[in-house]
């Protein structure tokens, strides 16, 4: 089979077209015929391995994984031993970030990480849903589920976390202000935001408005700066963003802070499941959430597909179709 593969850290530059055997399903798993997938940071963070715990979960010298990718969305071709949920000819998708390997024709996948695909969505917006969607159902219930009527701020909202999240909260009647880069601005108010907040601009933590809950995609100030943009009660929660000290400190000690003040700070606990996954199967075929996908590109020019997303500009996500 074919596949996008990398054996050292740098730019899309390190991704090569290659033959490689197909993998066969061990105890627990199935193998998918990849149809798509699409591309997250973690993708993009892990091609460079420019940061300490990248190194420690990925290889410290070379990567251990070498084929990148996490959401996949395809048809089961064959099952392991002792696999129970899913037969051959099942369309399915899911986050396989436990263990990669979504950007070739053929996965083995272990099934729990998998769900049914609804027969109306493509393959194309399944592998588009995954990771971002849990990402944004599981962050806005940190700390508590979001209510109608609560102001929810989105940072790097033009994503594929973002897009999900606004249209979610806007399903829910929440109010949302979305932050992001001025060209992405328009598109987000036509999804339903009642605000937008232009970054190059404006310091969203510097408007003297504060919100009942944070996501941020893209952290990095300081946290004294998130406390003041938060209503007495308010919540933020840290989904992506700086590697280093703010990372340490929204994992270790914010979220011990936190048990002793009404403002509560930390990174989301993330847990790719299949009760999740069928949940956002499920906002997708009552209408409350469709992915938003900014580009398709082919296997074989993944490269520019990972060259694109650094250049910042998409809206939603980027898919790669894999057969």
């Amino acid at each position: 089979m074919h596949a996008i593969c990398y054996y050292q850290y740098g730019t899309p530059d390190q991704l090569q077209w290659k033959e490689v055997p197909r993998p066969v399903p061990k105890k627990g798993q199935v193998l998918v015929k990849v149809e798509a997938t699409s591309l997250n940071s973690w993708d993009i963070d892990m091609l460079h391995g420019n940061s300490w715990i990248i190194r420690l979960l990925s290889g410290l010298f070379k990567p251990r994984k070498n084929i990148l990718g996490a959401d996949i969305a395809g048809v089961v071709v064959e099952t392991g031993p002792q696999t129970r949920d899913f037969q051959v000819g099942d369309q399915v998708f899911g986050d396989i970030a436990e263990t990669f390997g979504g950007l070739a024709e053929y996965v083995a996948v272990p099934e729990k990480l998998l769900a049914r695909k609804p027969a109306r969505m493509t393959f194309e917006q399944a592998a588009a849903l995954p990771q971002a969607g849990l990402l944004a159902i599981q962050g806005l219930r940190y700390q508590g589920e979001v209510k109608a009527g609560q102001h929810i701020l989105l940072n790097g909202a033009g994503g594929g976390v973002g897009t999900l999240a606004l249209q979610y909260l806007k399903s829910i009647q929440a109010q949302v202000t979305c932050v992001d880069r001025k060209e992405k601005l328009e598109y987000l108010l036509k999804l339903g935001a009642d605000e937008v907040i232009d970054f190059t601009s404006t310091d969203y933590t510097r408007t003297g408005k504060t919100y009942d809950k944070i996501l941020d995609v893209i952290a990095h100030r300081k946290v004294a700066d998130y406390k003041r943009a938060l209503k007495p009660d308010g919540v933020f929660a840290m989904i992506g963003g700086s590697m280093g000290g703010l990372l340490l400190s929204m994992m270790l000690i914010e979220p011990f802070l936190s048990g002793f003040r009404s403002k509560k700070l930390g990174i989301m606990g993330y847990r790719p499941n299949r009760a999740d996954l069928e949940l956002l199967a499920h906002l997708f075929e009552t209408n409350k959430i469709f992915p938003v996908i900014d580009r398709i590109f082919p296997l074989k020019n993944t490269a520019d597909a990972f060259r694109y997303f650094l250049e910042g500009k998409f809206v939603g996500k980027i898919v790669v179709r894999c057969q």
